[in-house]
């Protein structure tokens, strides 16, 4: 009913810029939070930043200052602008897209930063 699709990842330089988008399309009436997660090779999906339908941001604090969190409503999108990138940054990054209490993950976007 719900699909979420993210696009934007690739290959940077340490130190280097890529802006992350996430369109979610199907039936729906309207979105409530949005939010990136990441994952890196061996490890857990983590939480990298979320907003609200009114477009407060949620940053986790190792994170706050690179990347930034923002959303169009009309057009049921999320970005993630990210700067300043690190080789630690490396790893698929995912969307999350809650909807009348559930939830709708995108399949990732591979992020990859070298040194």
């Amino acid at each position: 009913q719900v699909q979420v699709l993210e696009s934007g990842g690739g290959s940077v330089q340490a130190g280097g810029s890529l802006r992350l988008s996430c369109a979610a399309s199907g039936s729906i009436f309207y979105i409530n939070d949005m939010g990136w997660y990441r994952r890196a090779p061996g490890k857990q999906r983590d939480l990298v930043a979320s907003i609200t339908r009114d477009g407060l941001p949620n940053y986790v604090n190792s994170l706050k200052g690179r990347f930034t969190i923002s959303r169009d409503n009309a057009k049921n999108t999320v970005y993630l602008q990210m700067n300043s990138l690190r080789p630690e940054d490396t790893a698929v990054y995912y969307c999350r897209v809650n909807v009348i209490g559930r939830e709708y993950w995108g399949q990732g976007t591979q992020v990859t930063v070298s040194s």
